[in-house]
């Protein structure tokens, strides 16, 4: 990633720099994911220690512990989840709330496969190989849910935590990660974008198949 902060989705208004202490924290972030991937592709993901991260990445594994609470947290967290609240809170304010979301979640699978094709694709695959990834990215994406429904509500005039907008985020949340594991299983060649747009038709439509 770069050492500035990805732009809100749709948004080409020039974005504020990340002072140097926050590029720093993402230097070491970056870093550690770098090192995880690397040890991972050469002798796979659950023979892979922190300590050996920690050493591949020139840092200690407290830092790793204090940036990444577990090991599949290295593989699934990125720095999109709060640009994406921004994104949904940009969206024009007559957007039913679903085009606002389906935009962003459009845009931003759009970026990362842009600017982060190899890493995402790894990550997919460990989703589909490491029950432990996929129970933490059902963990994480329960985490994204929560702080999207709080742009929701502010869109929709609710309150946060109003059960209705819970309710919404989550089902968008578990579209996503149900694409995102019917692609890694069809070897990654459909069309990332298009399979999220399919999924949202089919909340859209009120569940009906």
């Amino acid at each position: 990633m770069a050492a500035s902060a990805p732009p809100p989705p749709g948004d080409d208004a020039p974005q504020p720099r990340l002072g140097l202490r926050e590029r720093k924290k993402l230097k070491t972030r970056v870093a550690i994911r770098e090192a995880t991937y690397r040890l991972v592709d050469e002798q796979g993901y659950e023979t892979t220690t922190i300590e050996q991260i920690a050493a591949a990445a020139e840092v200690s594994p407290s830092t790793v512990f204090r940036y990444f609470p577990t090991k599949e947290d290295i593989v699934l967290t990125d720095e999109f989840d709060p640009v994406m609240e921004a994104a949904v809170r940009a969206r024009p304010a007559g957007e039913p709330p679903l085009e606002a979301v389906r935009s962003v979640l459009r845009q931003t699978v759009e970026t990362i496969l842009e600017d982060q094709p190899q890493e995402f694709g790894r990550r997919s695959r460990l989703m589909l190989e490491i029950p432990a990834v996929r129970a933490r990215m059902t963990e994480t994406m329960a985490e994204t849910s929560l702080l999207l429904s709080r742009a929701v509500a502010d869109r929709t005039g609710r309150k946060e935590g109003d059960l209705e907008v819970l309710v919404f985020t989550a089902s968008v949340l578990a579209a996503l990660r149900e694409v995102t594991i019917h692609w890694a299983e069809h070897g990654q060649k459909d069309d990332l974008a298009v399979l999220v747009d399919r999924a949202l038709d089919t909340l859209k439509g009120g569940l009906a198949l």
